[in-house]
């Protein structure tokens, strides 16, 4: 599997450039490119996220990872940092858009991300960047324990097909409040539940099964999603 380390720059506060990893996958590939971006305290090569690059890239997609300009610090200076504002994580979700569709002009671009980066990716489809559709490994549809303050506002605004990856113990989502607001999506929503899974999906042994068992369904429901959606 071919694995290229590259720069983006950017100009947000501190950051003139931040880190981004491209896996693209070995002989013939789909007719897709994905934007992987990490959540909030996870960096792009965290356990999880390496996992799903390996599954999607095995798949035959094209897989950019980028960290966001706090992650960045934070590799660098081996300190723990509060996340970005959300303009400095749009305009850095913008720019690897664009490095991604440099590299991959004739392919549709899908948005995915873990938590905090699948939101930013819903944020930047609102209002109006190109993609084709977004992969969202568990929305974080609320604060833990705040089910009201919900992050849907931009929800009307998004015109792009959307699947939503979600643990049924994930107290980042009640599934039941996700269900009244996927109507609101301006996009055709398809929701997908992990029985047993947390927010990082993670699945306790009482369940039958192993974490790797779940991130592998997640792999599969992504694969079957795309193939229906986009025909890739």
């Amino acid at each position: 599997m071919p694995r290229e380390s590259l720069r983006l720059p950017v100009d947000e506060g501190e950051s003139t450039y931040v880190s981004a990893t491209l896996d693209t996958p070995e002989g013939d590939a789909r007719e897709a490119a994905v934007l992987l971006a990490h959540g909030a305290g996870a960096a792009p090569d965290s356990t999880f996220l390496r996992f799903v690059t390996d599954d999607l890239v095995g798949r035959g997609l094209a897989v950019l990872r980028f960290c966001y300009p706090y992650m960045e610090r934070r590799i660098r200076e081996g300190r723990t940092r509060p996340p970005d504002r959300m303009p400095v994580l749009e305009a850095t979700h913008r720019a690897a858009a664009r490095a991604l569709r440099k590299q991959f002009p004739d392919r549709r671009l899908i948005l995915a991300g873990k938590s905090l980066g699948g939101r930013v990716g819903t944020m930047v489809a609102a209002k109006g960047e190109d993609c084709a559709g977004l992969l969202l490994f568990g929305y974080p549809l609320h604060p833990p324990r705040r089910p009201e303050r919900l992050r849907v506002e931009h929800f009307p605004a998004v015109a792009q097909p959307a699947l939503f990856l979600q643990g049924s113990r994930d107290p980042l989502c009640e599934l039941d409040l996700l269900r009244e607001a996927l109507p609101s999506f301006g996009g055709v929503a398809t929701l997908r539940v992990i029985e047993g899974a947390n927010h990082s999906f993670e699945v306790p042994r009482r369940f039958g099964r192993t974490t790797e068992e779940a991130w592998q369904e997640l792999g599969e429901l992504a694969d079957a999603w795309l193939a229906a959606t986009f025909g890739v």
